[in-house]
């Protein structure tokens, strides 16, 4: 009996070391062959928009590369909250990942009661691209430079006001920066898109705003608005005749736009260096950079760390921005 007792006590034993030690290699074996299915990635705005638009190009690339497929799944609502909390929620396995740009990093200050942190409940994987915006104003607008346009803001005694795609977006903060930073005040109009928001500015109704570069430089080349500078450290190769903001009158001005893709918390390194490694190998194709450029977006292959480094300086930097404006802990919905 005791013998009988012995060896079942040493076979159990003997099969718990086994599960034990078959875990790790379990796991490793699923990072390995990742991946194994369909990848989900999510875009936390409405379909048509510059994000939706770059993560199809990428994802498209991606399966490709992956030998799965890169399915893009839009999940707007709430500045991008809805589909970002939907990522932050998901199983850390790779299979979801969130296409996601500067908002993540406002927001974070900005809204109330916000569903998730970008710092703790996202797995950095690659920072996609950067580019800048460019500050317009309609024709009626009685100014050329950007100097002439801070004048003229001071003079009206708060009495302009400014557009911009959305609440909480770059767009509105570079914009809460620009005044901060030139000394004037004017009051805030958000639209549900960007298109709106440049048809009030050509119409009068709306003084100034940041714009994507792309679309309203064509607007500025059709006569209908007026260029006063870019964004970005230097000029536009797609626009070399408009000046940057820092140089035309606000020196020290500098605001990008940036994209990139995360996950949930807790993703397993080795999954995470595989998307990495992919999705820079896709930013280093021609046909990708050509695609970006005409976007006016510089391609930033990098690693997941200096990605997570950046998103976490990003944070500070629009956190200054969002305190001083007096936005911090305003409503998500």
């Amino acid at each position: 009996m005791h013998t009988a007792l012995s060896l079942g006590r040493a076979a159990i034993g003997f099969l718990l070391g086994m599960a034990i030690a078959a875990t790790p290699a379990a796991a490793q074996t699923a990072s390995d062959s990742y991946p194994a299915r369909a990848v989900k990635m999510i875009v936390a705005y409405p379909p048509g928009g510059p994000l939706d638009i770059m993560a199809r190009a990428i994802s498209e690339q991606l399966s490709k590369l992956l030998g799965q497929p890169v399915i893009v799944e839009n999940r707007a609502g709430a500045g991008g909250v809805i589909g970002s909390e939907v990522a932050a929620r998901a199983e850390p396995d790779g299979y979801t990942i969130l296409y996601t740009s500067t908002p993540l990093a406002i927001q974070e200050t900005m809204f109330a009661k916000l569903p998730y942190s970008a710092l703790r409940d996202f797995t950095p994987v690659a920072k996609v691209a950067e580019g800048p915006q460019v500050l317009v104003v309609g024709m009626s607008v009685p100014v050329k430079t950007v100097s002439e346009l801070i004048a003229y803001a001071k003079a009206q005694d708060g009495k302009l006001n400014y557009a911009s795609p959305s609440a909480g977006g770059s767009n509105h903060l570079a914009a809460e920066l620009f005044k901060s930073m030139a000394g004037f005040e004017a009051t805030h109009v958000p639209y549900k898109g960007g298109a709106p928001a440049e048809m009030d500015v050509m119409s009068g109704q709306v003084t100034f705003m940041f714009a994507a570069l792309t679309s309203a430089m064509r607007q500025v080349k059709a006569g209908k608005l007026r260029a006063l500078g870019v964004s970005s450290k230097s000029r536009m190769q797609s626009a070399p005749d408009v000046p940057t903001i820092a140089e035309a009158g606000l020196p020290g001005f500098e605001v990008t736009s940036w994209y990139g893709v995360v996950g949930p918390a807790g993703m397993p390194a080795a999954v995470v260096t595989r998307l990495n490694k992919a999705i820079n190998e896709v930013l280093r194709e021609p046909a990708m950079q050509q695609r970006l450029v005409s976007l006016d977006l510089d391609a930033t292959p990098g690693t997941p760390k200096e990605f997570g480094e950046f998103i976490r300086g990003n944070v500070d930097m629009w956190k200054k921005v969002v305190t001083e404006a007096g936005l911090a802990g305003t409503s998500a919905n």
